[in-house]
């Protein structure tokens, strides 16, 4: 194939995306000559709340392929991202069509827990596109040891310093992925400033953070997180007792009651500060 046009390698994932399984196999197709790579994640829907908020699915979404274009470049491979249909054999088709790509990888968790292999995905698209489709299974729980994923939860305290300074020190123990979550119960723009402020501090300090607004109901919105990002443990952050309506509501006890991840409390003051080491199980 000249060098005019380049061998085009399509990537198909959802929560395995990041997966360090998926990261070698397109290694392996860019060192054979694969010198175009489009990755495309379907989106997932999420199984709380009585209420979808369709911006919180897409942000979602762009957060994985952030940190899957993020470890692409780590590896020396220049890859581009778009977010596809909810149906995974529609965003798998509709790539094909749009970018005629030589080969496929698609990557799904192992077989007991994948719902794209219970709809015979891999069979279905690589019998209507006559084209090389490789599976790539991932076993998220696998890939743990080489990073910890930690979901942050917080609101009016996510930009506190206490809470950066705790990331931080769990930063310089190993290397850690922070995906911040704020619940949008005072409105989305403000908690889209403060989360903005909060990714902008974690950044330049080189610690791999993502983040998004979330559903107005901090227990839904954690476990819609448990759908969309692979996590290892879990932080919230909250105002003292006497002005924290999530703890009048036993947040941290509920979020404990109803997860199988360790769950840190920080209690952070209105300047930032912290006020009193939490619990963690």
């Amino acid at each position: 194939m000249s060098a005019e046009q380049p061998k085009r390698l399509l990537v198909v994932a959802n929560e395995t995306v990041g997966g360090s399984a998926l990261i070698e196999a397109v290694k392996e197709r860019a060192q054979d000559g694969a010198s175009k790579v489009i990755v495309v994640c379907p989106q997932n829907q999420p199984r709380h709340g009585n209420v979808i908020y369709e911006d919180s699915v897409v942000e979602a979404v762009g957060n994985r392929l952030k940190l899957t274009l993020s470890a692409l470049r780590e590896a020396e491979i220049e890859a581009m991202g778009e977010i596809g249909d909810a149906d995974p054999y529609s965003a798998t088709m509709d790539a094909v069509d749009y970018h005629d790509p030589d080969e496929i990888i698609i990557s799904t968790h192992p077989e007991t827990r994948s719902g794209w292999l219970r709809r015979d995905l891999i069979d279905r698209v690589r019998e209507d596109t006559s084209l090389p489709v490789h599976h790539v299974v991932v076993d998220l729980d696998a890939d743990r040891g080489e990073v910890t994923h930690v979901l942050v939860v917080a609101n009016q305290t996510v930009s506190g310093e206490a809470l950066i300074e705790r990331l931080e020190t769990k930063a310089e123990r190993g290397r850690h992925r922070f995906v911040v979550l704020v619940p949008q119960s005072d409105g989305a723009e403000g908690a889209s400033e403060r989360l903005e402020h909060t990714l902008e501090v974690l950044n330049k300090n080189e610690l791999e953070a993502v983040g998004q607004v979330a559903d107005a109901d901090p227990l839904t919105a954690i476990q819609n997180a448990l759908d969309y990002y692979a996590v290892d443990e879990i932080v919230v952050s909250t105002l003292p007792e006497a002005r924290s309506g999530w703890l009048r509501r036993d947040l941290v006890g509920r979020v404990k009651a109803t997860t199988s991840k360790p769950v840190e409390h920080i209690v952070v003051d209105e300047k930032g500060g912290a006020v009193e080491e939490g619990s963690s199980v």
